[in-house]
């Protein structure tokens, strides 16, 4: 499976996979299991390597990024290449946010805003380039505010810091795969919703292995 993500070669599966991994790796040096840390460290400095000249996919992405990163000082750029119109998205976002700080424009005038921004500000994108802030917390901030920001972390993160005391490695990496997702993407108000099917489907599988059964006959919970 491992070897499947390497060449299928999504930059975000990636990143997601090797910050996991780092976190393990870490906590095996914490807990003094040294021989693991060693196994995990050489497999996360191996695979890059490996892939690279095994998988022309991952070749291909490595360039195909690096390319999409000279590209950023190059405005009308962002009508060809996805990594470049996200940063523009960024600048944005930031702006409106900036505009309205505390309450937002809410999501029903976003787009509108967000074109009269790129229009002002950046004229050689062209509509059809218009991006929505592909990053979850920036556009919250830019529906809601820094108030409806504040709300939207405190609610979604809470279950976590309810699960504090307990033993949830699921939950845990769950939590960091799907905020990874969140620095790159608005996960949760995709049109197709499959990013909020995702969040609610594997942080309530974990989440509900740590709450006490409420029928005795009932055996094994995810955990």
């Amino acid at each position: 499976m491992i070897l499947y993500l390497y060449l299928l070669s999504v930059r975000s599966g990636l990143v997601a996979f090797n910050v996991l991994g780092i976190v393990t790796l870490l906590l095996c040096l914490v807990k003094r299991y040294y021989h693991q840390a060693l196994s995990i460290g050489v497999l996360l400095l191996v695979l890059p390597f490996l892939s690279f000249w095994c998988f022309p996919t991952f070749h291909n992405k490595y360039y195909n990024t690096k390319d999409d990163v000279g590209r950023v000082e190059e405005v009308s750029s962002a009508n060809n290449f996805s990594l470049v119109g996200r940063v523009y998205s960024y600048k944005v976002g930031l702006q409106i946010a900036q505009a309205h700080p505390f309450v937002g424009v809410s999501k029903a005038d976003m787009q509108d805003e967000i074109a009269t921004y790129y229009k002002a500000d950046f004229p050689d994108i062209e509509p059809s380039a218009y991006l929505l802030p592909h990053n979850q917390f920036l556009y919250c901030l830019v529906a809601f505010g820094e108030f409806g920001l504040l709300i939207f972390i405190g609610c979604f993160y809470y279950p976590l810091f309810w699960s504090r005391t307990k033993t949830a490695p699921l939950l845990i990496a769950q939590y960091i795969i799907i905020s990874l997702s969140f620095l790159v993407e608005y996960t949760l108000d995709q049109k197709n919703q499959t990013g909020l099917l995702f969040t609610l489907l594997f942080l309530l599988l974990p989440l509900n292995g740590l709450m006490s059964p409420a029928r005795s006959e009932v055996g094994w919970r995810p955990s």
